[in-house]
């Protein structure tokens, strides 16, 4: 599990594709504290150290990630910035919300602006996952905790303070983006109530 609080950014330094893809990432985590089969989320997507370095870790992403993730836009390249956070551990502080790092859909942004010291974003999103998406709710967007500040029909926004700017890649996204979603854990679970009810409901008439 993860909170959605982003505590590094990393670097893709080497790419292969090796049947799964194999990524290694450079970053400012102490290595030696980092073990063979450590969690760490890349951009929001829970994956397993397979080989460390002197400043990096590798991991490999499966076909089927690819598919269901933003790396099928091929985000990923060398060079490229990636949001990191590490398993949590008992005792954490849960600063965001609980974040699973399993990656529930992939959305646009599909505009910006400006607002004082923050951003505004608007992001498209996939339909079916839009029931899960509520006003004040939380949203993991490649691997940030957010909060939702509007939802229209098929699409929802949310405002970026200066601060997650610097210590994320949000500081450097643009229109067009492709970006992770995961959806909350508790939205999912209140809608199949919903759902239930209704469908109980429904069937008592």
């Amino acid at each position: 599990m993860f909170t959605g609080i982003v505590t590094d950014i990393g670097k893709i330094i080497e790419l292969e594709k090796r049947g799964d893809l194999r990524a290694r990432i450079q970053t400012d985590y102490d290595i030696n504290t980092i073990a063979i089969g450590a969690s760490i989320a890349c951009d929001g997507i829970c994956l397993t150290v397979i080989k460390t370095g002197s400043n990096w870790f590798d991991v490999e992403i499966s076909a089927e990630s690819v598919q269901k993730t933003h790396l099928k836009f091929n985000t990923w390249v060398i060079g490229a910035y990636l949001n990191l956070e590490r398993s949590l551990r008992v005792g954490d502080e849960l600063g965001g919300h609980l974040v699973s790092g399993h990656i529930d859909g992939v959305v646009e942004i599909i505009d910006m602006k400006e607002e004082g010291d923050s951003t505004r974003f608007v992001f498209s999103a996939p339909q079916d996952l839009q029931k899960f998406i509520a006003p004040k709710g939380s949203v993991a967007l490649n691997g940030t905790s957010l909060t939702v500040n509007e939802v229209s029909e098929l699409n929802f926004g949310v405002n970026i303070i200066p601060h997650t700017k610097e210590v994320t890649t949000w500081g450097t996204s643009k229109i067009g983006d492709y970006l992770n979603l995961e959806i909350d854990t508790l939205a999912r679970y209140v809608a199949r109530l919903n759902e239930t009810n209704a469908t109980a409901g429904y069937s008592a008439g």
